[in-house]
């Protein structure tokens, strides 16, 4: 038997980035009521606050600990980290804060997402945050969040951006979604300590009388009244809750979280919920379709000489790239990281003893799913990224390969230059480095697409993230995307949330 909570004008599901955001902007008017449900702990792992410890988070406590199916291109099951807990991915994630290439905005008014190119997003990306020194009118100066470059930076950065220039790649400002080329990423990262979504936006209004948050917090579903969102049922441990809504349910649990809840709600397919044995209550064919991800392949070396520790993020430098001519825009980026990541066809060098130039694709063509396993609630999700399924994605990252290997061979990394790990010296031929790009299919972490914007029969939201063919009833995270960002997601859903806010509360007059 469930037990009734009292009545909210706004249910905020999920205290990730979007959450935080929505949570706190919402709630700034003292007139209206919010209640943030979220699945993880209030108190964060002490890991979380250390720029250095980022890794240590994978497979932690806050994390969901999801994993793919077993994956067409490689025939082997990957993890995929996810945040749980207050901030979710911005506080385990490795904290690099940029916009994708504005083209791969602009991408989505094409696609029918209107009122969501990179124009109209920009005053939302200024108004996160704080930078100094920093062209004013595409950077923001008085937001909660103020990244910055890594200082000092690391000795590998520091001849990274130099072979860059050996390379003839231009040098640029990679973060404000303007420009081509290499740079210093920005990082949400502050005197060596991380700056998540509930540090910026959350703890800052957790005092405020009309701010309610629940936490341990398992949502199960939405509650549908007819055609309208009610409220939403969740459990604490072994007892079952109904949060009433008399205004707008907002779900903010990601790519994975929020086609999840929907799906479980009887919001979805119709087939795929008749297997699971869910009734049907909204046949929406596009929940939990449409997954992309950046996969990532990179060239790894052993260094002649040890490699120090990181004092943040290991990849401090990218470019931004593309693949071949005739693009609309960049397809790639590359990323020189302090320490290898990969060791796929053989042992590598270990931490300190090798560095890796990393390959990742920013606008892949293949296209994955999120399913449920089951009806029983919280169980682990069917995930399908279906990597490479589109050989153009293949061949995209292999050029990408190329342009690492020329990269690493500049005389800027000469002196830090030992043996080439992976693919290895002796792969060469195109058919040999296709076959490596499958077998060693990863994420990059970046997952999205999975309730997208749009007007077309298989959208799932429209141009103001109202679920079709339902009120009450709105998604604002990464899963609204209807193609890649050609960046790390995070500043791009911040820019979001923020969008969100203000189209909620120029609705509802709050």
């Amino acid at each position: 038997m469930s037990s009734v909570a009292r009545c909210h004008d706004f249910i905020v599901v999920g205290a990730g980035t979007a959450g935080c955001v929505l949570a706190a902007r919402l709630s700034e008017n003292p007139d209206v009521s919010v209640l943030l449900l979220e699945a993880g702990s209030r108190t964060p792992l002490e890991a979380v606050a250390s720029a250095e410890a980022w890794s240590t988070l994978i497979g932690s406590s806050m994390d969901w600990r999801d994993k793919t199916v077993v994956l067409e291109s490689s025939g082997r099951a990957l993890e995929l980290p996810r945040g749980r807990g207050l901030g979710g991915s911005s506080a385990i994630n490795a904290m690099a804060f940029l916009r994708g290439h504005r083209s791969s905005y602009d991408a989505w008014v094409t696609a029918g997402a209107e009122g969501w190119g990179f124009a109209d997003l920009l005053p939302y990306f200024k108004r996160t945050e704080h930078l100094d020194g920093r062209d004013p009118a595409v950077r923001g100066d008085s937001g909660p969040l103020r990244p910055g470059p890594t200082a000092p930076p690391h000795p590998i950065a520091e001849a990274a951006l130099e072979a860059a220039r050996q390379a003839g790649h231009r040098i640029a400002d990679i973060n404000s979604g303007l420009e081509e080329g290499f740079g210093v990423t920005d990082m949400s990262i502050i005197e060596g300590r991380r700056q998540s979504a509930a540090d910026a936006y959350l703890r800052p209004a957790l005092d405020r009388p009309n701010l309610d948050l629940v936490t341990d917090a398992l949502v199960h579903r939405v509650v549908l009244d007819g055609d309208r969102c009610s409220g939403v049922e969740y459990s604490i441990g072994p007892q079952t809750f109904i949060a009433q809504c008399d205004g707008e349910v907002v779900l903010t649990a990601g790519a994975i979280g929020s086609p999840q809840v929907l799906l479980a709600s009887g919001i979805g397919p119709q087939r795929h919920l008749d297997d699971i044995g869910i009734t049907v209550l909204a046949d929406l064919p596009g929940v939990g379709a449409n997954l992309h991800d950046h996969p990532v392949s990179g060239v790894v070396y052993y260094s002649a000489r040890a490699v120090p520790p990181s004092n943040g993020n290991d990849g401090e430098i990218k470019g931004v790239l593309r693949s071949r001519d005739g693009l609309d825009g960049p397809d790639l980026q590359i990323m020189i990281v302090s320490r290898p990541l990969r060791q796929q066809m053989k042992p590598g060098p270990g931490l300190g003893e090798g560095y890796e130039i990393t390959v990742a694709l920013m606008t892949p063509f293949s296209r994955g799913s999120v399913r449920l396993a089951s009806a029983v609630p919280g169980a682990p999700p069917l995930i399908d990224p279906r990597y490479y399924i589109d050989i153009r994605d293949v061949d995209a990252v292999v050029a990408g390969l190329h342009l690492a290997r020329e990269l690493g061979q500049m005389p800027a990394f000469a002196p830090w230059r030992g043996e080439e790990s992976e693919p290895g010296a002796d792969l060469r031929r195109e058919e040999d480095l296709r076959a490596y790009v499958r077998a060693g299919a990863s994420s990059y972490f970046h997952y999205a697409g999975t309730c997208r914007i749009g007007t077309d029969s298989d959208a799932v939201v429209d141009n103001e993230l109202r679920v079709h063919g339902l009120r009450g009833l709105r998604v604002t995270d990464a899963s609204v995307m209807p193609s890649p960002v050609s960046a790390n997601l995070n500043a791009t859903v911040y820019a979001i949330a923020e969008r969100a806010a203000q189209l909620i509360r120029g609705e509802t007059g709050s």
